[in-house]
């Protein structure tokens, strides 16, 4: 079976076909940079980045582009409270929600567009709407999109606007427009866009583009103008992706997008996360609670992303505990290293069954739920292999070795463990000198000693294990 994909549009899965394979056009809706990413963005942004990462694992090549919105209501006026301009209020955080992101292993996008940087393509843009009777302008300086002149609006989310009276956030009280329904483009400059420099010269006068017109343009600059894959949150499929979808076909003539695909919304200890609720958690907080980095990627990609995610702090201890049994794993397999042992075993039969099943799962819609319980089924039953032979091959170690790390390539767990659990060189050498004292209090039979060691370590995250031959000693996660 090859990649099925939920297509919005469509309203079914739909079979992905890139327009030039083998390279694929992926955009995906991006924050508002005016505050910290809220863990809500990043399972948006796993799923993108779960998607980018399978789509390289299956021999595409990706060109993967995530905005970041920097000119919008909110950036505004979280600015002028700042007394800052835009650029200056905006900057700081953009760059702290790609540390986060690297944070937990997200692959980074080839660009990440600011719409600060494309004012002069949304003018031309915006004109060439107006000259093709699907725009006009305004008395006060305002650009809208007509509607009327699109007779195809309405169709990712299902509207019928001969009977529907849903309107678009889009301030319809503030600027003046020949249909409630109509979108702005280009908003008529006011003093606290002008003070924060969120403001430009255009042939209507002083002024700001609309946040959809904003996306429209980044991605068919940056990618075309049929995107293979468009992404976003499932509260971006109106208006926001029903307004991109008719300025961009209104100017190219050409269908927009070939795939819509659209993350679920997560819950937080069973309610809506918002601040009204008190209830908003970022991963920074998560971060400085001591939460390791692979446990939050682990809890965010375990429901399929159209399903509803209800993400808790207990649940962050069981994807720990799960994160820590792949480690354990990846060990004992690179403990297997240099084996004489000939031949191929059940282990390597194991191993091919469960690539087959990983790919199968993840063909059916991304499901990284089922993805994570192949893993896991994989490393119970080659561990039950391992546990009830003698001995087994260097072919077969490999086989398992290559068989785990391939997985871990589109589910990304393991360098993010890793590299949160990195000991620098002068904690590795206090452990290192604990360990031999342990050994030594042991060996003399001053037990009391070699448990106060113990406990030493455990209280920074060290664990001890030990076996006839020697102790070994590795930082765990929380």
């Amino acid at each position: 079976m090859s990649l099925q994909l939920y297509d919005t549009l469509t309203r079914s899965l739909k079979e992905f076909e890139p327009s030039d394979p083998p390279a694929v056009f992926l955009y995906a809706c991006g924050p508002t940079v005016y505050d910290h990413a809220h863990i809500g963005n990043y399972r948006s942004f796993l799923v993108y980045d779960l998607l980018h990462r399978y789509l390289v694992w299956s021999g595409y090549k990706v060109r993967f582009v995530m905005n970041l919105t920097d000119v919008d209501d909110k950036t505004i006026l979280r600015a002028s409270e700042a007394d800052q301009t835009i650029k200056e209020y905006t900057g700081p955080f953009g760059e702290q929600i790609l540390e986060d992101a690297e944070n937990l292993g997200i692959l980074p996008a080839e660009v990440y567009p600011l719409a600060t940087d494309y004012i002069e393509e949304m003018i031309v843009w915006t004109k060439r709407l107006i000259e093709n009777g699907t725009a006009y302008s305004t008395t006060d300086g305002s650009v809208y999109f007509s509607i009327a002149s699109f007779s195809e609006y309405g169709r990712l989310k299902g509207l019928d606007l001969e009977t529907s009276h849903a309107v678009s956030r889009v301030d319809s009280d503030e600027y003046e427009k020949e249909n409630v329904r109509d979108f702005v483009l280009w908003k008529a400059a006011k003093s606290i866009d002008e003070k924060v420099g969120a403001s430009w010269d255009s042939p209507w006068g002083r002024g700001r583009p609309g946040w959809h017109l904003e996306c429209s343009v980044m991605s068919i600059k940056e990618l075309g103008e049929t995107l293979d894959i468009h992404m976003g949150g499932e509260d971006l499929v109106f208006p926001h992706h029903e307004n991109e979808i008719a300025q961009s076909e209104a100017v190219t003539g050409k269908p927009f997008v070939r795939h819509w695909v659209h993350v679920k919304h997560l819950i937080v200890e069973g309610h809506k996360m918002s601040k009204s609720l008190g209830n908003t958690i970022t991963v920074r907080q998560l971060l400085e609670e001591g939460f390791e980095p692979a446990a939050i990627r682990h809890q965010l990609l375990s429901a399929q992303y159209r399903k509803e995610l209800n993400f808790t702090r207990k649940d962050l201890g069981a994807s720990a505990s799960a994160v820590q049994r792949i480690v354990d794993f990846e060990a004992r397999l690179n403990s297997l290293k240099g084996l004489s042992i000939d031949g191929e075993g059940p282990l390597s039969y194991i191993s091919l069954e469960a690539i087959k099943e990983f790919q199968g799962v993840m063909d059916d819609d991304l499901n990284s739920a089922e993805a994570l319980a192949v893993l896991f089924v994989f490393i119970n039953r080659a561990n039950g292999e391992l546990d009830s032979t003698s001995g087994v091959s260097q072919k077969d170690a490999e086989k398992a070795l290559e068989t785990l790390r391939s997985m871990d390539m589109v589910l990304g767990l393991l360098a993010v463990a890793r590299e949160s659990r990195r000991v620098d060189p002068s904690m590795e050498k206090w452990v290192e000198s604990l360990v031999a004292e342990r050994a030594t209090a042991r060996q003399n039979g001053d037990f009391e000693r070699a448990d106060q060691i113990r406990d030493e370590l455990i209280s920074q995250g060290i664990v001890l294990e030990d076996s006839d031959e020697e102790t070994r000693w590795k930082k765990s996660g929380h």
